[in-house]
């Protein structure tokens, strides 16, 4: 099995701790789905900066492909944020910087490499929604983070993605149980095959258009920080539902759905243990 996170890289820069870790959610998806045991890659764009050459150097050291991506003149990406009672709290970006500024964009080359993979993930920061279309059709899975901004809510954004997506991620810890199955009905109905919401210690949810499935989350003590945790739960969801034999063909039972929220919640508490999103912290150098 093999998953792509296509789209976003970052570095995320502690200004409490006077750390850089590197991130991104599509790079951190591709990261969490190899420590689970799958294949798999990023591909995007990285800056031909210091921080790029850091980045590139963290998620090879991770075993994740990065074969396909492009170096462009211009500067990384880079969040700045701190970390409050073990929850972060950014505090500001530049943007995204060249990655995010000038995005890949799919030839058939790397449409042809793209079709190698079970799934592939993009997410909200990635600027990859004109792309989408060209993933719908191929055999590939493909989920999308809709992060949790109001803007990425709105009916005209959801139906950019929804009708591409083959699973699409919320963070709905703002909203109660009853709303958060509202949303992730409404994103399937706009096309999305199978909708998930995260609610922090509230659990998970899960909506293919039928009955709801919810989940627990699992308990944590001695929290590191947050950084990361919703793009764990989505590897450790989506891996479970690859190895139970999850195509674009076919829809996943409720059992199987059940499981991979369960799967899920068990990633994203691991996460909080991990300083950054994945490790590799060096000290900030300005």
């Amino acid at each position: 099995m093999r998953v792509l996170g296509f789209g976003d890289n970052i570095v995320d820069r502690f200004i409490d701790r006077g750390i850089d870790y590197p991130g991104g959610n599509s790079v951190n998806v591709a990261v969490y789905a190899r420590r689970l045991g799958l294949e798999s890659a990023y591909l995007g764009v990285f800056g031909d900066d210091s921080l790029g050459a850091f980045l590139r150097e963290s998620i090879a050291a991770e075993g994740v492909s990065i074969d396909r991506c492009v170096i462009r003149e211009g500067e990384s990406g880079v969040s700045h944020l701190r970390v409050d009672d073990g929850d972060r709290v950014f505090v500001g970006w530049n943007g995204g910087g060249v990655t995010v500024r000038e995005p890949l964009v799919l030839d058939d080359g790397l449409l042809g490499y793209v079709r190698g993979f079970d799934l592939v993930h993009s997410s909200v920061y990635s600027r990859s929604e004109p792309e989408l279309p060209k993933l719908a059709a191929l055999p590939t899975l493909v989920s999308f983070d809709l992060s949790s901004e109001e803007e990425y809510r709105a009916p005209d954004y959801l139906d950019r993605v929804c009708p591409h997506a083959d699973l699409v991620l919320l963070s709905c810890s703002d909203l109660d149980e009853a709303a958060t199955a509202d949303l992730l009905a409404e994103a399937v109905r706009r096309g999305a095959r199978l909708a998930v919401g995260t609610r922090g210690v509230g659990g998970a949810i899960a909506h293919d258009g039928h009955a709801p499935v919810s989940a627990p989350a699992r308990h944590a003590d001695g929290i590191v920080d947050t950084m990361g945790c919703g793009d764990a739960f989505l590897a450790g969801f989506a891996a479970s539902l690859l190895r139970d034999g999850w195509t674009s063909a076919d829809r996943p039972e409720p059992d199987q759905i059940a499981r991979a929220l369960r799967r899920g919640a068990e990633s994203a508490r691991d996460q909080c243990f991990v300083e950054g999103a994945f490790g590799h912290g060096r000290l900030t150098t300005m």
